[in-house]
């Protein structure tokens, strides 16, 4: 299997990083273009994998192409691209907002194998999570040749296209919440004393700590939290101010902001 990069920035060398770990295939099996030599020398000096700055040279030598620019390019490289595309690819979107019809309309038509996903930046240390959305004509064996792509660096779900918007706040966006919240209790750790750097690891590792907590137990995250909350003590007057200046609520809506602007890219 040859996989194709049409775009070199972090999300591509996250998943490149994964594919290569993984030993999916070997980094002469992955090719990628990107607009400039100097991020082109960067990532073959980093994966050793074969780089090129036509993108058409990585639709004609890949069996995957994953377009891996931001939303605004898209139309752009896909007319481009589309002369040299085949129907036995199979081609992997990670733009947010682009329906998998709007991409079929791009490509002239909806023969092609088209994949809608939504990765997000944890990739980069192997614990992404991604949405993932096949066109009808995907065979369950293409489907199944991308999940083991996407899991090379994390996890990933099938899910229906109507909730790929929810998919971008809920996972895709939502790492810059996460990092606001450690970079917050760390500054609080700081006002009472603690070095920044000691204070960034024990935010860090508390808020590691909690989600494995989630996904290992299975356990509600209510009930984890009560798990914490002991009668009269220091974490239940934490929580009680956290709810008094509308934490939960705050999160409900910034997400659903989120969502509303995904459905309008």
């Amino acid at each position: 299997m040859t996989i194709g990069f049409i775009g070199c920035g972090n999300m591509a060398q996250a998943m490149i990083g994964g594919i290569i770990k993984k030993q999916l295939c070997t980094e002469q099996d992955i090719i990628a273009s990107a607009k400039t030599e100097a991020t082109l020398n960067k990532v073959q000096g980093q994966y050793g994998i074969r780089v090129t700055l036509s993108n058409k040279e990585v639709v004609e030598q890949s069996d995957v192409v994953v377009l891996a620019v931001k939303p605004l390019y898209y139309e752009d490289v896909i007319s481009e691209i589309r002369s040299s595309a085949t129907k036995e690819q199979v081609f992997i979107s990670i733009a947010p907002g682009k329906s998998l019809r709007w991409l079929a309309d791009q490509f002239g038509s909806s023969e092609y194998k088209i994949v809608r996903t939504m990765p997000n930046t944890p990739a980069l240390v192997g614990e992404g999570i991604t949405g993932v959305t096949p066109c009808d004509s995907m065979e369950e064996a293409d489907l199944q040749k991308v999940l083991t792509i996407l899991r090379s660096f994390g996890k990933a779900e099938v899910i229906a296209e109507s909730l790929m918007d929810v998919v971008v706040s809920v996972s895709g966006s939502s790492p810059a919440y996460v990092f606001m919240f450690i970079e917050a209790m760390a500054d609080a750790a700081v006002a009472d004393g603690m070095p920044r750097a000691q204070a960034y690891t024990f935010a860090s590792q508390a808020v590691l700590g909690s989600a494995k907590m989630v996904l290992e137990t299975g356990m509600h995250p209510g009930e984890l939290k009560d798990m914490v909350c002991s009668p009269g003590g220091t974490t239940i007057e934490a929580v009680r101010v956290l709810e008094e200046k509308g934490m939960r609520s705050s999160v409900i809506e910034a997400m659903k902001a989120c969502t509303k602007k995904a459905k309008g890219c």
